[in-house]
Parts: C-alpha cells; sequence; structure tokens
C-alpha cells in the first residue's frame, strides 16, 4: 500500500498553503480537493480582502493560483473525496476515489459548507429559485425582485451583489438587529434598493420547479402573525457549517462541529493529525486566515515527522 509522509484532505486556501509549505520542506504531500476544489472561494466573485491583490480578484481565479502554486513544489493533487478514515493508529488510513493509503501525518482542511433553512419546500425548489449562492445564481433572476435571508455579512454581501442586477431585495431577517459588521450594515442600510423584514421567520417557500419561486410565506418572530411576501427568487444566507462529519467519534469537536485544536497550534485531539482552515475556526473564517494555519498546520506536521512522530 502506498506510504504519504504527508496527506491533506481539502484545498481550499488552508489546504493549498499547507501543500505549499509541505511540498517546500520536501515532504512530498497528497492532496485530496474533495467535493468543491478550491473550496468556497470558488462561489465567490470579487475578493478585495486578501493582501497583495490590490484590485481585487475573482475567487475561482485565485485558487487556479494557490493550486498552480502547491503544484509548481511537487504537491500530487488527487481531484476526489475522501471517503473514509482510520485515525486510531499511526500511521493513519486514509482512502478516497479508488486510492488506498497510508500517512504518517494528516492535515485536515475541509473547510466549511452554506447552512439551509431545512424545511421542505426549501429542498423542493433548491435550484429552481432558491439558492445558497448569489454570485453563483444572481444573473438567472435579472430584474426580479428577489430576498436574502440571514443577519450576518455573508447576507449583506449577497444583498449587495444582488442589488446590482435584481433590481430590489429584500432581506428577511428572524431578529431585529444584524449580527453584520457596521461597515457592511452601513453599506446595505444606505442601499435605497435594498428593503427589510424584521422578525420574519420563513415557513414555507411558494412556488413550482417549473415557474420557480413567487415568494415567501412568514411568521412574525414576536406576534405570531403569518404573512406572504411575494418574491421572484430566495438566497440563504444564515451562514456555514464545518465539513467534519468523516472524523466524528475520531477528532474532538465543539457542539457543532469544528475540530478542537491547541490553542497557538494546529494539533487535534490525535498526535500527528493537524486541522486548518474553516473547518477549525469558528470565528474568523477569511481566506487569509485560513492560509495562515495551512502554512501552521505544515509546519507544525514537518516538526512532528522530525521529532520522530512525538510531539
Amino acid at each position: 500500500m502506498e506510504k504519504h509522509q504527508v496527506v491533506i484532505i481539502g484545498s481550499g486556501p488552508a489546504g493549498y498553503t499547507a501543500a505549499i509549505y509541505a511540498a517546500r520542506a520536501n515532504l512530498k504531500p497528497v492532496l485530496f480537493s474533495g467535493l468543491q476544489p478550491g473550496g468556497q472561494l470558488t462561489i465567490t466573485t470579487d475578493v478585495e480582502n486578501y493582501p497583495g491583490f490590490p484590485k481585487g480578484i475573482l475567487g475561482p481565479e485565485m485558487m487556479e493560483l494557490f493550486r498552480a502554486q502547491s503544484e509548481r513544489f511537487g504537491t500530487q493533487i488527487i481531484d476526489g473525496v475522501v471517503t473514509k478514515v482510520d485515525l486510531t493508529k499511526r500511521p493513519f488510513h486514509v482512502e478516497g476515489e479508488g486510492h488506498h493509503m497510508l500517512a504518517e501525518t494528516v492535515i485536515v482542511a475541509t473547510g466549511a459548507s452554506a447552512k439551509w433553512l431545512d424545511i421542505p419546500s426549501e429542498k423542493h425548489l433548491s435550484g429552481h429559485g432558491v439558492s445558497a449562492c448569489a454570485t453563483c445564481d444572481g444573473f438567472f433572476f435579472r430584474g426580479k425582485e428577489v430576498g436574502v435571508v440571514g443577519g450576518g455579512d455573508t447576507a449583506m454581501e449577497e444583498a449587495l451583489f444582488l442589488t446590482k442586477m435584481c433590481g430590489k431585495v429584500k432581506v428577511i431577517h428572524r431578529r431585529d438587529t444584524l449580527r453584520a459588521s457596521k461597515v457592511m450594515q452601513d453599506r446595505a442600510m444606505a442601499n435605497p434598493n435594498i428593503s427589510w423584514a424584521w422578525n420574519q421567520e420563513i415557513v414555507e417557500v411558494l412556488g413550482e420547479k417549473q415557474t420557480g419561486v413567487r415568494g415567501v410565506r412568514t411568521k412574525d418572530t414576536q406576534t405570531g402573525q403569518i404573512r406572504e411576501i411575494p418574491l421572484g427568487g430566495l438566497f440563504i444566507a444564515i451562514g456555514h457549517e464545518p465539513n467534519t462529519s468523516l472524523f466524528k467519534g475520531q477528532l474532538a469537536m465543539d457542539e457543532v462541529g469544528y475540530l478542537k485544536i491547541t490553542p497557538g497550534t494546529t494539533r487535534t485531539s490525535v498526535p500527528g493529525v493537524f486541522a486548518a482552515g474553516d473547518a477549525a475556526d469558528p470565528v474568523y473564517r477569511q481566506a487569509v486566515t485560513a492560509a495562515g494555519t495551512g502554512c501552521m498546520a505544515a509546519i507544525d506536521a514537518e516538526r512532528f515527522l522530525s521529532s520522530g512522530g512525538g510531539h
């Protein structure tokens, strides 16, 4: 069975940065790109807050550059998903996409995915007027009035982006205050094409697969009153959850599923397994912080290997 010093699971800024550092340390890393190669940045249009890109860069383009850089130094990339890991003893077992390998160290960089409302009508109409990605799908709703669900930065970003093509955007939020950063709140509040539905919880998305979304039914979280809001599309922007189900029962995690790491390091509860990026970060969740922890994970793995596999 093939054996590697470092196997990296995931390919966002964290996974690719870990690969760049591990490859330059001559560890010949293998990286599984996962379900969404390039991670969440591939469904982001303009990245304007990554240092070194004063004019901004498109998310997918940035991830192509990360990938090319990791390959340049000798990373072996497997475009596929890891389906099984056994972290009970070293070397660890990693399986996926017709590969079964042993790994002296594993770097988990599986990231996070958008959360959904989890109501049947939303699932039924997903891809037929309901989306979790304005930058992917906003184009299809030109000239329509659309709704955005959520109150954080993601929701504000989606709403502002959608005003460029949809005209009118209604933000539907189950509270009467936003979680979003001050700058994003101010920007959204100042936009005349954004209106607000406060204290509203969506109970049903109205529409048909053939004709798309025609509105939503909401419940007032304070009075319980039900009303209908006519809309031509609905974007869900209520946050993210970490993609860590593969490690349940093997690595320590919090109640949401974020991997627990020793503060100031990327060490997980299993020696030789390191975690980087959004899978272990409920707080910052930025491309630049993910890249930073990817670098840390590669250095932690390299030190672990050179010390003979002990902490």
